[in-house]
């Protein structure tokens, strides 16, 4: 790839906010590349829930979701390690559908719209220099005026960058693992349960054709414990909860082994690193019980391309268009974070996750605050 190849805007990293925002972009009439190290379709470790604040949002994009045939969720139920369980109604409500398809629809819409997608390209690094990024990867130098980085959880450009939360002594919101299955189990269509067990939570709700995702979030300690087997952490630790022990045992795995990810942090990140945008897991990580991961993605794209637009005809500074991103990112995202990390640090110890819920459960109406506050309206 030649040096003298110039875009408008750079993306790195082609997740939800990535390709959403590389369909924004190029609607818009912008010239787009986006890199991304996987080749498509392909799993991500995700919940696979998204909150209907975004229904509409995906819809614009060009996702056809009223036609297909998707589960909606508008029941919660959360259990305590003890088998003590707390069930419901949503006020808002979800749906489900696998970063398999979603991913890959969104993909095909951002090809179609003249986005130049790079796969199973690795970004090596960023340099930003006389009004200008240069974008380094195995395929040479591309420059563009705006880059953005929507490379998820964790990062070599992280690394390199030498970002705090990356660098920071390590803290209680540190180091968690991730595993994800799709199984086929009869589940419930309209349901989303959080099964607590030591050391972490299990996500399970339906997606489309009629399967079921399975993800589980717990410290990369508890896995060590267990000899690096999740096998024998499954057995050990997940089905001490009476609920997940029934799901697991009768669960029939759609592929042969789950999907992992490892060294996830909570802590509160940047929103800009050396000019560059953070969108989406890149710029700040709501803890996966709140369920929110997945809208906050899609809303921050939005948030960084209306700030990136007005940029690109010149209708604002360089400065001015990050502080406006960090200002209306911070406004929309700051407390569901704060609350969602405050929600996390009752979960772990076994006792006092048991009693929280046992706390909770005379208190549905506490129950429905803690899920508003991690959540949104539609945009």
């Amino acid at each position: 790839m030649a040096y003298n190849v110039s875009y408008d805007i750079a993306i790195v990293g082609g997740g939800l906010a990535g390709l959403a925002l590389s369909i924004q972009s190029a609607k818009a009439g912008f010239k787009v590349i986006l890199f991304e190290k996987e080749v498509y379709p392909f799993h991500r470790v995700c919940g696979e829930y998204i909150s209907l604040e975004s229904w509409d949002f995906i819809e614009s994009l060009g996702v056809p979701l009223s036609k297909m045939q998707l589960p909606i969720v508008n029941k919660l139920m959360v259990t305590a390690p003890n088998g003590n369980s707390i069930e419901q109604p949503l006020d808002l409500g979800g749906f489900g559908i696998s970063r398999h398809q979603l991913d890959h629809t969104l993909y095909q819409l951002a090809k179609d719209l003249g986005v130049r997608i790079e796969t199973g390209v690795k970004v090596d690094d960023i340099h930003f220099e006389n009004a200008l990024f240069s974008i380094h990867s195995s395929l040479g130098i591309v420059q563009s005026r705006v880059a953005v980085g929507s490379f998820g959880k964790r990062s070599n450009l992280d690394v390199k960058w030498k970002r705090p939360f990356i660098l920071g002594k390590q803290k209680q919101l540190d180091n968690f693992i991730g595993v994800k299955y799709h199984i086929d189990i009869d589940w419930p269509n309209d349901l989303i349960a959080l099964h607590n067990f030591k050391d972490g939570y299990c996500g399970i709700s339906a997606i489309e054709a009629g399967k079921t995702c399975l993800c589980y979030l717990t410290t990369a300690h508890n896995l060590k414990t267990h000899g690096g087997s999740i096998a024998f952490m499954e057995e050990a630790v997940l089905k001490a909860n009476p609920y997940l022990k029934s799901i697991l045992e009768k669960a029939v795995h759609l592929y042969e082994a789950p999907v992992t990810i490892a060294q996830i942090s909570f802590e509160r990140k940047s929103l800009i690193e050396n000019h560059v945008l953070l969108v989406g897991d890149a710029g700040g990580m709501i803890t996966p019980l709140c369920g929110n991961g997945m809208s906050m993605a899609l809303h921050g794209s939005k948030l960084a391309f209306e700030a990136i637009a007005p940029f690109l005809r010149n209708e604002l500074s360089r400065v001015a268009m990050e502080q406006h991103y960090a200002r209306v990112w911070n406004k929309t995202f700051a407390q569901r974070l704060t609350v969602g990390r405050w929600v996390q640090r009752f979960f772990g110890k076994t006792w006092m996750t048991n009693a929280f819920i046992a706390a909770l459960k005379p208190f549905p109406f506490l129950v429905r605050a803690i899920v508003k506050q991690t959540h949104g309206e539609g945009y």
